[in-house]
């Protein structure tokens, strides 16, 4: 039941229709786009990204994507293809490399808000959606040039079509698109066939009789939609394995192997990185990225139990799918907080029929004013600790980033803290703004502040600057970015490679050519450069950079080392 002192919200109506969409879609590019443009590709993963994208386009070699000089294998090919037609549609990075994940972010909006509207009603579909839209993973997500928003995209249309047929059908055609979707999901990061783990509970649900579910046999039909997730798979993959076949090259052998085994098997069972325990995604993800729903939660698992008694299909699907999805994650060793965005839109989903009841309690829009004043709380105390105190955090936070932040940060906790006691009442409301404050904090100052350090920018126009124009530069050890926002004539001698055979190729080719210089950080210098002669560049990406001109390499030494040693790129 409802809380005796409920109240009447703005929240509990929506607007019109036709102008709910409007009205969501202008608030998701608000919220997504805030920023746009303003900020180059920033690691771990957009520079590589992004470069990647840039030279697909640029050298017209699309099935076999390269980094630099090595063939780049560690994730299927979709998210690539769609960052150079980006790249060739907008001819800039810095416009290109956050549309895939933007268009993505704003499809999965459109999908959630149809499926919810057709399983209940119009405006229950429009609050749930604008719950997403404000989820902390999810808008996170459509603002950054990761592979996850494109996948959960994928995932989303391959749930559509599957609840389209196993919910409201029988629908036949859906089913097959939600099978090519998935299809298209795992060319893109492997675990696109998520949406399958839904027949799970739907068998269940079948065998126990449950109400709501359509009566139908399909026969050889329900053979259609894994054929159709093998479609655009196999349109990959038998050219990339004939490829291997008729013309191979130990490069082609270890990219095929690398991306079909190493990659996706091994990188599940035995990850060798981001080693996380057991009750990861439990504890330390979910009651913070899936804010609100997280702590909306509370008051819903009642009713979620009352519609499961009931017999609710739909709640049993998407719940379960919930869960599967979170379990299968655990169950690696290797996690990341980004795998489980996936079940995000079906969270939203599973929550549509509560909200418009849960808007109008009382003790949930305080709970919603108190998580607001709180995480503003924390974000103005560590701001202003920094401007007046200069802890440790600070330090490391302004050396890594090469700015200061703090002012901007402490008025967006300020924002938080204020707009939650003025709307104590329509907490959930509160929240919102203060989100919104925060994104467009990030997005109109912290974009522009931090962008030259974090990409590496401000690092190579130092060192164009101080290069002439007829010098050519090697990079060794370095990251993505630096080759990204290189300028001139540049080359790197790899990513992957062992750094002493990166300076191998480097010290033959730096003996081509007078005009040939090198870039390499503190870590990668060698007791072969004499430190004298070395220029140094500044810092970037918590390392130090030197310049190394041809006369700073001992010849000798190099020989005696044996860096010279047989190496091909």
């Amino acid at each position: 039941m409802l809380n005796q002192r409920a109240i009447r919200l703005p929240l509990a109506r929506s607007p019109n229709a036709p102008r709910d969409l409007w009205w969501l879609f202008g608030l998701a590019l608000l919220v997504l786009g805030v920023g746009y443009g303003l900020r180059d590709p920033w690691p771990a993963d957009e520079p590589r990204f992004a470069l990647i994208g840039r030279d697909i386009w640029e050298s017209g070699q699309w099935f076999l994507p390269h980094r630099g000089p090595e063939l780049y294998a560690e994730k299927p090919p979709i998210f690539l293809w769609l960052q150079a037609l980006a790249y060739g549609l907008t001819g800039s990075v810095r416009w290109s490399f956050l549309l895939p994940s933007l268009l993505a972010a704003l499809g999965t909006l459109a999908l959630h808000f149809d499926l919810a509207r057709r399983l209940w009603t119009r405006k229950a579909a429009f609050w749930s959606s604008v719950a997403l839209l404000f989820c902390v993973q999810f808008s996170l997500q459509g603002r950054t040039a990761q592979i996850d928003a494109v996948l959960a995209f994928c995932t989303t249309l391959g749930l559509y079509g599957l609840l389209r047929h196993l919910l409201l059908g029988p629908a036949w055609g859906w089913y097959v698109i939600g099978g090519i979707a998935t299809g298209v999901g795992v060319i893109t990061k492997g675990t696109g066939f998520l949406p399958w783990l839904l027949l799970v509970p739907y068998l269940f649900a079948r065998w126990r009789q449950w109400p709501g579910l359509p009566r139908f046999a399909g026969g050889w039909r329900w053979a259609l939609g894994p054929l159709a997730m093998l479609l655009p798979i196999l349109m990959w993959l038998l050219p990339l394995l004939w490829l291997s076949i008729t013309a191979p090259t130990p490069e082609l052998l270890a990219y095929r192997d690398d991306l079909l085994l190493r990659q996706t098997v091994t990188r599940y069972a035995n990850a060798w990185h981001h080693h996380k325990p057991l009750w990861y995604f439990v504890v330390e993800v979910i009651p913070v990225f899936w804010l609100p729903f997280s702590l909306l939660a509370v008051w819903a698992v009642p009713a979620w139990r009352r519609r499961l008694k009931r017999g609710d299909s739909r709640i049993l699907l998407l719940l379960s799918w919930i869960v599967l999805v979170v379990v299968f994650f655990s169950l690696s060793p290797g996690k990341r907080h980004v795998y489980i965005l996936p079940a995000v839109p079906a969270l939203a989903l599973a929550f549509t029929p509560l909200l418009p009841r849960l808007l109008r309690r009382l003790s949930v829009q305080r709970a919603g004013s108190l998580v607001t004043l709180l995480l503003g709380l924390i974000i103005a105390a560590a701001a202003a600790s920094a401007l007046f105190a200069r802890p440790g955090f600070a330090v490391r936070v302004e050396t890594d980033n090469g700015v200061a932040p703090w002012d901007w940060l402490l008025a967006v906790g300020m924002v938080g803290v204020i707009v939650s006691l003025i709307l104590w009442r329509r907490g959930w409301t509160a929240f919102a703004v203060f989100m919104l404050a925060v994104w467009s904090g990030y997005g109109l100052f912290g974009f522009p502040q931090m962008t030259d350090a974090r990409s590496g920018k401000s690092l190579m126009q130092g060192v164009a600057r101080q290069l002439s124009p007829e010098v050519s530069l090697g990079l060794i050890g370095a990251p993505e970015q630096l080759l990204l926002q290189a300028q001139g004539d540049v080359r790197a001698f790899g990513f992957k490679r062992p750094l002493d055979e990166q300076k191998a190729l480097a010290y033959a080719w730096l003996k081509e050519n007078s005009t040939h210089w090198l870039l390499m950080s503190r870590t990668a210098l060698d007791p072969c450069i004499e430190r004298e002669w070395m220029l140094d560049v500044g810092r970037s990406n918590r390392r130090h950079w030197f310049l190394i001109p041809p006369l700073a390499v001992d010849r000798a030494c190099v020989d005696a080392k044996g860096y010279l040693a047989p190496a091909t790129p």
